[in-house]
């Protein structure tokens, strides 16, 4: 029987470019690799490899807004609002394709580059960035990437997020973090947004830290399996207002929340099903 458990949705989270800001939908279609439109787009260098906020902490400037053809809508520093369409389907990767292997994290993925037409919008986020960047598509999120295989079952697979569809948060868990850290060193760079932490879902009226507990959940009609912890990286310490960086939450989470190694905030979801969920949706724990 579920655990009895009174949450629910306090707020959903959409980011169409990696590390980009992103969106606040009050309600959004679960797919098997995340959320419709999360992560479709990302920004590579000029070897292949993805370009994020832990080296241009800039980009947190840089906002997305998922079009309703599959684009994306971008403004920030000398840029837009301009729009960027999908590109053209792939050939496919064995005929002289215009597809791209991207590196993220070291797991190779084929992408599809922009179109001809956003060679301005690169030229400009490139002159913003100080570096050559490019920016592709996932055009196939069902075949190009699989979730880990550590913590994945065959035939899951993820969009460009970093390793898995979904991050869900607690508003519970940040005000305990946010307690820990007046109590620190820096007790002037808290209290934190949840933004720091771009979750997908948020959770509110959960106990501190209850989701270390959950193994499965429902949102509304979608039910997840929880993956494993998220262990978080710099981009936690980037304002997502003014791109400046600090040392909270790493050096609170370094001394409270340290497992196997990683600092760790939110947990990872994959979905079991698909469907739409709301803000405002009930949130029972299954297992």
């Amino acid at each position: 029987m579920p655990k009895p458990f009174h949450a629910v949705v306090r707020a959903l989270g959409v980011h169409p470019v990696k590390s980009m800001a992103g969106c606040a939908p009050t309600s959004a279609v679960v797919e098997p690799w995340g959320l419709a439109a999360d992560r479709r787009w990302a920004l590579i260098d000029g070897t292949g490899k993805v370009v994020t906020q832990r080296q241009r902490p800039g980009l947190a400037l840089v906002h997305a807004e998922p079009l309703p053809a599959g684009g994306v809508r971008l403004r920030g520093p000398g840029l837009g609002p301009v729009d960027v369409a999908v590109p053209e389907p792939a050939a496919g990767s064995a005929t002289g394709t215009n597809l791209v292997v991207m590196d993220i994290f070291g797991t190779k993925v084929e992408s599809v580059p922009a179109r001809p037409g956003a060679r301005e919008v690169e030229r400009r986020l490139s002159a913003y960035l100080g570096e050559e960047v490019r920016l592709v598509h996932l055009d196939d999120p069902a075949t190009r990437r699989p979730v880990n295989p550590l913590h994945g079952r065959p035939g899951e697979t993820v969009s460009f997020a970093d390793g898995f569809p979904l991050l869900v948060t607690s508003t519970a868990s940040l005000d305990a973090l946010n307690a820990l850290i007046a109590q620190g060193d820096h007790p002037e760079e808290g209290p934190l947004p949840m933004d720091r932490f771009r979750p997908n879902l948020v959770v509110a009226g959960t106990a501190p830290w209850a989701e270390d507990g959950w193994r499965r959940l429902a949102v509304g009609e979608v039910v997840f399996r929880v993956a494993k912890p998220c262990g978080r990286c710099v981009i936690t310490t980037t304002d997502q207002r003014t791109a400046e960086r600090g040392r909270e939450p790493l050096r609170t989470l370094g001394r409270h929340r340290r497992l196997d190694g990683k600092l760790v905030f939110g947990q990872n979801l994959v979905p079991e099903s698909t469907g739409t969920v709301r803000v405002g949706d009930p949130v029972t724990v299954l297992e």
